[in-house]
């Protein structure tokens, strides 16, 4: 019915600027939004059920829960140690170890998680070496970013992509991973000419960081032992997880299973490490876009695009990566995939296109881009507010003066690769 289109096409855009704006907290306004649309009955309660992607839900929670044991062996804050311990105490090398670190954890763990691992052991390491720790978030996070760019688990926009296009953890390696490899490495030279002279330490500060031990940073290595033999095999699950029929939702949740087994942690205690609010958040949009997506909102949508481009891959490719990418550089980039995923799939449909580019255009756009400012990403602000915190603020237009040419270099580097291998 009209009022029903009307309805869930305004609640969206009303919940969507509310997430924008900040004011309400968005797991809150997402939750309002969904049952909204229940109790106007735009959807059954069944229906919006059904909405709900719980393989996407199922592979967050299962990897939280991994994390979440895993941070109490103290092996991310041994790995970081270990990485400045390899420079020698240069700040420039060190801060290009730390990247490599926090773009490496990026790929396998959430982004979130990673940099609140990262910063506290960064923030020692500038302390040691009486540098600004500044021009190290700024790198770290655009790393943190890029790096969870490459997997299927390493950012939630793409756990989300994977789901709906029905794709696997190799699929991402081989076609995201060797671009964000290429632009991993462009990020970090550019890094390096803009802050290489500026960070400059004496003989005695090297000295200290070189006596910082990384073996003080281990809490538990019967933990340690336990939890990286689960993460391996979690991976090499997800790696074989076509061959074993298992869903990745299926995977992560058997590993977090028995890990909480094999450690004997209080389940009570683990499961506050979870992010409760952002699983439910992700419950609130799915069911929001299934509104959109009921009322016919969606192929509407799906019909405008195609008619743009007219129907032509290479322009539908080119138009969701730069918007995706500008879009998510000011807004979170969840809502916004969330959004496109059912768009794109009607665009196949309707215009008869091969979609699989559409998808990496999609993913790239969208995990790039929230490097644009420092809202585009949620780790941009966790780490934002740790640096106010400790004393370091980190303005917006500091931030955005380096990191969003920088996501505009890649994203060009991006347009290349689709345009060279896909379109």
């Amino acid at each position: 019915m009209d009022w029903q289109v009307w309805f869930a096409g305004l609640l969206f855009i009303i919940v969507y600027a509310v997430i924008i704006s900040e004011k309400i907290h968005r797991t809150v306004i997402a939750l309002v939004g969904a049952t909204l649309l229940v109790i106007i009955g735009v959807l059954s309660f069944s229906e919006a059920i059904g909405k709900v992607d719980f393989n996407t839900i199922g592979l967050l929670a299962g990897m939280m829960i991994i994390v979440g044991i895993t941070r109490k062996s103290g092996v991310f804050e041994y790995a970081a140690i270990k990485a400045a311990h390899q420079t020698g105490g240069d700040p420039v090398k060190t801060m290009m170890a730390l990247c490599i670190v926090t773009a490496v954890a990026s790929a396998f763990l959430d982004n979130v998680t990673t940099v609140l691992l990262i910063v506290p052991v960064t923030i020692s390491i500038c302390s040691a070496l009486a540098i600004n720790p500044v021009p190290f978030f700024v790198a770290e996070i655009i790393s943190s970013n890029i790096g969870g760019t490459a997997t299927l688990i390493g950012d939630p926009p793409n756990i989300m992509i994977g789901s709906a296009a029905n794709l696997g953890f190799m699929d991402f390696v081989y076609n995201l991973a060797p671009i964000v490899i290429v632009i991993f490495i462009v990020t970090l030279l550019i890094l390096k000419l803009i802050y290489g002279k500026k960070m400059v330490t004496t003989e005695e500060n090297k000295v200290k960081l070189m006596e910082m031990n990384p073996d003080d940073a281990i809490k538990d290595r019967t933990l340690m032992k336990k939890s990286l033999v689960v993460i391996g095999l979690v991976i090499l699950g997800f790696i074989l997880h076509s061959h074993v029929h298992l869903e990745p939702a299926a995977i992560a949740l058997t590993g977090a299973a028995f890990l909480l087994l094999f450690t004997r942690e209080e389940p009570e205690e683990i499961l506050l490490t979870v992010e409760w609010a952002t699983l439910f958040f992700f419950i609130g949009l799915f069911i929001l876009v299934g509104g959109l997506e009921k009322t016919g909102i969606i192929e509407d949508l799906a019909r405008a695009a195609v008619a743009m481009t007219n129907g032509n891959l290479t322009a539908s490719a080119m138009l969701i990566l730069w918007f995706s990418a500008i879009a998510s550089a000011f807004v979170d980039n969840i809502p916004f995939v969330a959004t496109f995923i059912p768009l794109i799939k009607e665009m196949g449909m309707i215009g008869n296109m091969n979609i699989m580019p559409l998808w990496w255009a999609l993913a790239l756009g969208a995990c790039l881009g929230g490097n644009g400012t420092i809202i585009g990403a949620s780790a941009n602000v966790i780490v934002s507010g740790i640096a106010a915190r400790e004393g370091h603020p980190m303005s917006f237009l500091y931030y955005m003066k380096i990191a969003f040419p920088l996501m505009i270099v890649s994203i060009i580097i991006s347009t290349i690769y689709l345009l060279l291998f896909y379109v």
